[in-house]
């Protein structure tokens, strides 16, 4: 399905788009040092943000054996892409590579964007309902990302016992570096405001807006590949890992320069396909499925209208149906 050529690595092409995205998070962080006019600093935190980003995606495909010919080259600059995000590259390796891609929208085992059930919707309490409803918004991937993804699968997650030295020794890693930066920051805006106050703010503009920045766009950016009218989730007794790879996840035509930030992410199906396939060629690989496959593939261009629509109408799922519920369509959840 996939030629070969599809699965050939450029070290140049690798170490130039680590390269790019290291530069821009530096120039970002030092210009926001000392910058004061909020005009300014509003671009460069965002600029920081899509940094952050670009180096987790980077990362995201050293975790998959896709950036570099080395297995031991890839693991090493997974766990340093990992860090500006506070990522833990053994936790992310069991949890995305393991559960999400072994098991993609399959009914209780895919943790990404899982959909609730109206009966289940039923059961959650009312501060449950309105967490729910926050998350599911188009507001609200960010905070998704944060709670579902970052916090339960990534901070509190207890690994199974096959894994658990591993996790727990890059847990202490990204620990170590969120201690380091945000002590780090503090003196630096002591040093070089002269203040308690920019001891204080300091850490803020330069770490936690940027990684919030983060956890809003790639929360966004898997909720679009997952989460759809046509995107379909499964039963067990239906669910095949074909079907899933190809049927439930998306090709989305993002314009140039969020390809140039988030390294063609958005060209999602030919990844579930074969994760081995770098970034630079997904795009190819995307073209040679779509030949065979067809109508069965979703490729759309990427449009902020289709997005809303979406987060209008899906928000609950009938899997004896295969269709995605809104709460109106689910009364009585009310």
């Amino acid at each position: 399905m996939i030629p070969d050529r599809c699965f050939t690595r450029s070290r140049v092409r690798s170490a130039v788009g680590v390269a790019q995205d290291g530069l821009l998070y530096l120039l970002a962080l030092t210009a926001l040092v000392f910058v004061h006019q909020w005009w300014l600093i509003v671009p460069l935190e965002l600029l920081a943000g899509l940094a952050v980003s670009g180096l987790f995606v980077l990362g995201h495909d050293a975790a998959h054996q896709a950036l570099f010919d080395s297995r031991r080259v890839n693991t090493t600059v997974a766990r340093i892409l990992f860090l500006p995000s506070f990522h833990v590259q053994e936790a992310w390796v069991v949890g995305h590579n393991r559960v999400h891609h072994g098991f993609t929208t399959r009914q209780g085992m895919d943790f990404v964007w899982h959909p609730l059930t109206p009966a289940e919707y039923r059961e959650l309490g009312r501060l449950g309902r309105l967490r729910h409803r926050l998350e599911w918004s188009w507001l609200g991937c960010g905070a998704y990302y944060l709670r579902e993804v970052w916090w339960n699968k990534m901070i509190r997650f207890d690994p199974p016992p096959k894994h658990a030295v591993a996790v727990r020794t890059d847990f202490r890693l990204v620990a170590a570096w969120a201690m380091l930066t945000l002590g780090g920051t503090a003196a630096l805006g002591w040093w070089v405001r002269g203040s308690v106050l920019w001891a204080v703010l300091l850490p803020i503009e330069l770490i936690v807006v940027p990684f919030l920045l983060f956890s809003g766009v790639i929360g966004w950016v898997v909720y679009l590949h997952h989460v759809g009218p046509d995107i379909r989730w499964w039963t067990g007794a239906e669910w095949t890992r074909r079907r899933a790879q190809t049927e439930s996840t998306t090709i989305l035509r993002a314009p140039w320069y969020l390809n140039v930030f988030l390294h063609h992410i958005f060209v999602h199906v030919p990844h579930h396909v074969d994760a081995r396939i770098p970034w630079y060629q997904l795009p190819p690989a995307a073209e040679a499925i779509k030949a065979e496959l067809g109508a069965t593939v979703t490729d759309t261009r990427l449009r902020l209208g289709d997005y809303l629509h979406t987060t209008r109408v899906c928000k609950l799922y009938d899997f004896d149906a295969g269709r995605w519920l809104g709460y109106r369509e689910s009364a009585p959840v009310g």
